[in-house]
């Protein structure tokens, strides 16, 4: 099942034109450099950081290559976006690192290709984007909120921000 919806005027991230619209590349190029900026404000040690819309709007167009780092769990069960590889960051329950994670990214994408790495709340992609980066992949970017968004007081995600949240196209196994 595929879920989608439609950005309403109350989002936070509402700049950009909804994903499904069809992106000019001047629009591409900004948001890629706008991500570059955020890495440079930040003092990031990789590419840059784009919030999900921004992603999809990449993603949609083949201006970038949108890569799942959760566990595969997580990618089955919690749902993904579609035609999103996984190449899992941390892998089981106790979320231990993958030795092969750099070879088997290479495996989905170049050295030179923009890619835009994607985790549950965004702090697991950041740290496969830094690591992706000291290997040599010279233009890595973090989606901002991850799949899910960060965890509210109550212990739920989903409610705050995140692709899902964003109503971007995904779906679940």
């Amino acid at each position: 099942m595929l879920a989608t919806a439609q950005p309403d005027a109350t989002s936070p991230t509402t700049e950009y034109r909804p994903p499904d619209a069809a992106a000019q590349p001047t629009d591409l190029h900004h948001i890629l450099a706008a991500a570059s900026a955020r890495a440079a404000l930040g003092n990031l040690p990789y590419a840059g950081t784009v919030a999900p819309r921004e992603a999809w709007a990449l993603a949609a167009a083949g201006a970038a290559i949108l890569i799942d780092v959760r566990t595969a769990e997580e990618y089955k069960y919690v749902g993904h976006v579609p035609g999103t590889p996984l190449v899992q960051w941390q892998s089981g329950a106790a979320l231990t690192r993958n030795p092969r994670f750099t070879r088997e990214l290479a495996g989905k994408a170049s050295k030179n290709d923009a890619i835009l790495l994607i985790c549950r709340s965004g702090k697991r992609s950041a740290a496969a984007a830094e690591a992706a980066t000291r290997a040599g992949f010279s233009r890595v970017f973090n989606v901002l909120e991850g799949f899910e968004g960060e965890i509210t007081p109550d212990g739920q995600r989903g409610a705050t921000g995140g692709w899902r949240y964003h109503g971007l196209p995904w779906v679940q196994d």
